[in-house]
């Protein structure tokens, strides 16, 4: 399973070099900046990968990165990953809810669909941690050590 999930930046966050915010994912909008989280998870719910993008940066951007080590598992994924040119790249019996403009509609398995929480209680998990739910880290690299480091406390749970 495939999803993305958006965490508040703290202004301190801000600043580790002059004009490195997308080096070090930053995006701004009218609420300061933000991160975006993407991730890949197990059928158990527990963490594969991470990549870390500006907050602003959509969610098929990093799918290819992300699905690169399991091409021949099928995917679950909600409506922002409704592209032809990723579709065309996963197995067909992956489950991934078409978008309400699309021409063609497409049929998908409700009821795989509905396994697609988990992902969503993984997001629930990580975001216990004051450390991720707010990123105080400057270092794009720091945040995603610490990412990986709640991964591994929720695999070993």
């Amino acid at each position: 399973m495939i999803d993305s999930t958006i965490v508040r930046a703290h202004a301190c966050a801000a600043g580790y070099n002059k004009n490195s915010q997308e080096q070090e994912a930053l995006g701004r909008s009218k609420g300061g900046f933000s991160t975006k989280i993407h991730t890949l998870v197990d059928a158990l719910g527990n963490p594969l990968e991470f990549i870390l993008t500006p907050g602003q940066r959509n969610d098929i951007t990093e799918a290819h990165c992300l699905i690169t080590n399991v091409m021949n598992v099928p995917i679950i994924a909600d409506k922002s990953y409704d592209a032809d040119h990723f579709i065309g790249t996963i197995p067909s019996d992956s489950c991934i809810t078409p978008r309400k403009n699309r021409n063609l509609s497409r049929y998908y398995d409700e009821y795989l669909y509905q396994e697609r929480h988990t992902i969503e209680c993984f997001f629930g998990k990580i975001k216990h941690f004051r450390r991720i739910f707010s990123r105080f880290d400057k270092s794009s690299c720091t945040y995603l050590s610490f990412l990986y480091f709640v991964g591994s406390l929720i695999w070993i749970r």
